[in-house]
């Protein structure tokens, strides 16, 4: 597991640059007000606002082609509708948050996934994608700054000629293209190869990714003061400065850092308060409004999912509209909530406060801007609830919403506010089903990069207050001042401030105040008998493999469902879906088993998960693999007459002449026949020279064996062969532990199974379950993804290491019905780490894993 002071250098970092930016402003601007960037905002025309909008619509169309290039050099070219949505979607997201990578493969592992590409195909996407866009920078970058060298001397920490650095950012590019000429191999990095991006495809590539950033800077000049001494030349190598200084900062779209870069090298130019107010109309446009046309889109397809026939979207957002609507609606709400408080610590507009002054007692003003304030910081706080699904942070921020709204409009008639805040409550609303979970809104943990946005958020607030009222005189009874003059808005700013500090303050003690978070650790006895318990109503038998003892166990509230998982480095393993009756618990089982990895630093997975759950995981954000599948035989239909099962006929004809007889032993008689069990157990162990497994299969526990009947095989009074028995809640019948002597007769374990089966359908059982087969019904074919063709590859052609092909036979012979199972877990770097790990969980230890 991380360290925490490794998970926290880089928001810590991150942190401590923004600080740095705000006071770069802060010295950029000394001589200016905020009156003097309202104004600029006041007098930009429209016709310039209408060419900024033209120019980002054309600038997203471009960004398509980063993923449309990426599909063909993976050779698995998809519709345009499909790669238009993703690359849309996700750069809208991504643009917001910060041009990162892990920003964008979370929500391109979702999008591809559900059209059927691989973990390991989506990482080269992922891969490619980035690489496209710091090639088009870097090209982009080099050219403009060796053409038209631009004077760098405002930036200290930048000791380079311009067209130097011009020239060596060119030599990346560059070399990439010659790499791709002179490199037929592909590049290899551990147990993961990227094949050459060859000059037919680099040259795309590269023509892309920089009309993209062309497109971006264009966007900002449209908006820039008109001045005949800044060229689009030189406003180019600016905003691509300033947009790699923001890149490499990873701070959230590079906020703070963009904007003092491009303060520093165009401060001589125009004037700073113009600037800073193009560099906000930017932010809106290009950032701001994607994102909310893109949680429009999916709250309207949230609206047609309720009413079928009300609307028309593409079907093709059906797969993953839902599994992306919580963190759009995360981000809106952290965006909200700034928009409030920034509102809060900023003067209103003359003419509305004087036309208020008229209409409103100057209490109801006073208590609305305090209250903006308050829900500002709550929107803030709440946005984590809604990105984990919580039902409480959805009603939370439906109300605060509506406050919000009600206040920005009583505090200064700020109808643009009003109007940010009503697009995010009409795409809540119809949203309620994607937001089911009943936990508390102070167990969610919160990880260094939230705090770190939570932080810039109240940093940024209090120093544009400062900035907006420079002018007052601040003193002790600045505090108590009630009035509409600029001294009681700077009143209102400042007890805005201790507001959301204080929100934030009681939230913080609140957590604190909570229980100690669960430590993970093997169950106590008492633990085992309350599952044993559960698993004896679960319809499913896998439930009874928590009474192994070596899984920790994870119970929801009531402590009538668990979930039972196991640690192994990094990776935390659940066996199977969560045990629980209703849907409702098995979600909020499956969320918390999440938060309790992250709080550890952990990465989840859920090993042999139903289909009928897979919605579950995809909404958790975990790509799926196919592990195998599972054979179940319909008890009902089950029989031994007919030509066609003559020889498991003769099979039991055969041993019963031979003395062999089946019986099954209640779980009270069990622990009388424990020695001779042992017995078995011990000489099947040697014969096979293998080792006990565990985790998903059972171990020879006299603990375990006497928490059920067991089924015998015996030969006059000796015992020749055992197997214990799962009853799932009275209808499926399945085993796990199976043991028998080694100079047993052929047939032995066929007989056995017979016998359970006939029993089991007597007993009134509808299923007998014969187990996984591992890696069964996976597709070898060209365009199948790249773990599919590996497992198949496996199946049929690994029996050195397991004998999958013949286990897979050997069930068939019993006519079983076959169900899919999955493996839920990060995709991409981390898979193989979590494959790795999965094997030595089952295999009892790494010296399992390396050997039978």
């Amino acid at each position: 597991m991380k360290s925490p002071l490794i998970r926290y250098a880089g928001p810590l970092i991150g942190l401590a640059l923004f600080i740095a930016a705000l006071w770069v402003l802060h010295q950029a601007l000394a001589e200016y007000r905020y009156q003097d960037v309202s104004a600029y905002l006041d007098r930009l025309p429209p016709t310039q606002l209408l060419a900024a909008l033209l120019v980002t619509a054309l600038s997203y169309l471009v960004v398509t082609g980063y993923d449309w290039l990426a599909l063909r050099y993976i050779r698995r070219p998809l519709p345009w509708p499909k790669v238009g949505f993703a690359a849309l979607l996700s750069y809208a997201f991504s643009n917001s948050v910060g041009l990162s990578v892990l920003t964008s493969s979370s929500l391109r592992y979702r999008l591809y996934s559900s059209w059927g590409l691989g973990a390991v195909e989506i990482a080269k996407i992922v891969v490619f994608t980035t690489l496209t866009l710091w090639l088009g920078i870097l090209t982009v970058g080099g050219g403009v700054l060796t053409l038209d060298p631009l004077d760098l001397g405002a930036l200290p920490w930048l000791a380079l000629d311009s067209r130097l650095l011009g020239l060596l950012l060119l030599l990346l590019p560059v070399s990439y293209v010659l790499l791709g000429v002179l490199r037929r191999r592909p590049l290899v990095w551990r147990s993961w190869e990227l094949p050459m991006v060859r000059p037919r495809l680099a040259l795309p590539q590269l023509a892309v990714g920089a009309l993209d950033w062309v497109m971006a800077g264009a966007v900002l000049a449209t908006l820039l003061p008109l001045n005949d001494g800044v060229g689009f030349g030189l406003m180019l190598g600016v905003f691509l400065i300033a947009q790699i200084a923001g890149l490499l900062s990873h701070i959230p779209g590079g906020l703070g850092v963009f904007e003092s870069v491009t303060l520093l090298l165009l401060q001589d130019r125009l004037p700073a308060a113009d600037l800073l107010g193009a560099l906000l109309v930017y932010r809106l446009i290009y950032y701001l409004l994607p994102l909310a046309l893109a949680a429009i889109t999916l709250g309207l397809y949230e609206l047609r999912r309720q009413k079928a026939r009300l609307l028309w979207l593409p079907r093709l957002m059906e797969p993953w509209a839902s599994a992306l609507l919580p963190h759009i609606f995360a981000l809106l709400a952290l965006i909200s909530g700034a928009v409030l408080l920034f509102s809060a610590v900023t003067p209103a507009v003359e003419a509305r406060l004087e036309w208020l002054e008229e209409l409103i007692p100057l209490s109801v003003l006073e208590a609305s801007h305090f209250i903006s304030s308050l829900m500002g910081m709550g929107l803030v706080l709440l946005a984590r609830g809604l990105q984990r699904r919580l039902d409480a942070a959805w009603l939370l921020t439906v109300i605060l919403l509506g406050a919000g709204i009600i206040a920005s409009l009583l505090k200064g008639v700020d109808y643009e506010e009003a109007l940010i805040l009503s697009i995010l409550l009409a795409g809540l609303l119809p949203s309620r089903s994607q937001f089911y979970r009943r936990a508390s809104l102070f167990s969610e943990s919160f990880t260094p990069g939230w705090l770190t946005a939570i932080a810039v958020i109240l940093s940024c607030s209090i120093w544009l207050g400062f900035f907006s009222y420079k002018n007052i005189d601040y003193a002790a009874s600045l505090w108590w001042q009630f009035s509409f003059s600029d001294e009681g808005q700077a009143s209102r700013f400042l007890r805005a401030v201790v507001g959301a500090m204080g929100v934030a303050l009681f939230f913080a003690v609140a957590k604190l105040l909570r229980p100690a978070p669960f430590e993970p650790a093997l169950p106590s006895p008492a633990e085992i008998e309350e599952a044993r318990i559960i698993a004896a109503g679960f319809p499913r038998g896998y439930a009874h493999l928590a009474l192994l003892g070596d899984k920790a166990l994870l119970f929801n509230a009531q402590r009538d469902a668990f979930l039972m998982y196991g640690v192994e480095g990094r990776t935390w393993v659940a066996m199977g879906d969560p045990v629980a009756r209703s849907e409702e618990d098995r979600r909020e089982l499956a969320w918390a088993f999440r938060e309790l990895c992250e709080r550890h630093g952990g990465r989840p997975a859920f090993y042999q998960v139903h289909p009928d759950h897979l919605g579950l995981y995809v909404e958790m954000g975990l790509p799926l693999l196919k592990c195998g599948e599972e054979a179940r035989v319909a008890l009902a239909e089950f029989s031994l007459e007919g030509k066609a099962r003559k020889t498991l006929r003769n099979t039991i004809n055969r041993l019963e002449r031979d003395g062999y007889r089946f019986e099954i032993v209640a779980a009270a008689a069990v622990p009388a026949l424990l020695p001779q069990l042992r017995v078995v157990s011990d000489a099947w162990l040697g014969g096979k020279t293998v080792r006990e497994k565990g985790f998903s299969l059972g171990f020879y526990s006299e603990n375990y064996l006497c928490a059920g009947p067991v089924a015998l095989v015996r030969r006059d009074e000796a015992v020749a062969a055992f197997a214990n028995l799962w009853r799932g809640g009275g209808k499926e019948l399945s085993v796990d532990l199976m043991r028998y002597l080694p100079d047993s007769p052929n047939g032995l374990m066929d007989y056995l199974f017979l016998q359970i089966m006939c029993w089991g359908r007597e007993q009134g059982y509808e299923w007998f379950n014969l187990g996984m087969a591992p890696l069964a019904g996976l597709q070898n074919r060209n365009l199948a993804p790249l773990w599919n063709r590996f497992g198949a590859l496996v199946f049929g052609r690994g029996e050195t290491f397991y004998n999958f092909r013949g286990l897979h036979q050997y069930k068939e012979k019993f006519d079983p019905h076959w169900d899919a199972r999955y493996l839920a877990a990060p995709g991409g770097l981390a898979l193989p780490r979590v494959l790795a790990d999965l094997t030595t969980l089952i295999a009892g230890g790494l010296r399992g894993a390396i050997s039978k």
